[in-house]
C-alpha cells in the first residue's frame, strides 16, 4: 500500500503527486490538514527517518513560532507534540511505501524507490 502524506497546495507535494500520476502509481493522499496525524504514527516515523529531517526548521510556519515553542520541539516529545499541533512543520512529502517512510520529493530517489 501506498500512502502519501502532504498539504495539497504544498509546491512539492503537488510534484509527486504529478509524478505518481505520470508514472501511473495508485495511492492514497493523506491531507495533513484536513486530517492531522497521530502521535503514534509519528513517533514510528522517527525510527526510519532522523526526527532533524522529519522537522521542516526551514520554512515560513516554524519561522513564525514563538521561541519557546522552538524550544519545546528540542526533543522528541516536544517535537511530535508541535507536529500534531501545527503540520505545517513537517517535511512534505512524506511516503509510507509498504512501511517503509521516505520524507521529500526527488525525482531520481523514487525512481529507484519504485523499481522504474
Amino acid at each position: 500500500m501506498i500512502t502519501l502524506y502532504g498539504i495539497p497546495n504544498c509546491s512539492t507535494v503537488k510534484k509527486a503527486r504529478q509524478w505518481l500520476a505520470d508514472n501511473g502509481i495508485d495511492y492514497h493522499f493523506h491531507d495533513f490538514k484536513k486530517q492531522g496525524i497521530d502521535a503514534e504514527r509519528l513517533q514510528a516515523w522517527t525510527q526510519q527517518v532522523p526526527l532533524a529531517k522529519l522537522l521542516n526548521r526551514q520554512g515560513t510556519t516554524w519561522r513564525a513560532l514563538a521561541d519557546d515553542s522552538k524550544a519545546a520541539a528540542d526533543d522528541a516529545a516536544g517535537a511530535i507534540a508541535l507536529m500534531q499541533d501545527k503540520p505545517s512543520v513537517i517535511k512534505r512529502p512524506v511516503l509510507d511505501l509498504d512501511g517503509k517512510v521516505g520524507v521529500g520529493f526527488s525525482e531520481a530517489d523514487w525512481t529507484e524507490r519504485f523499481g522504474l
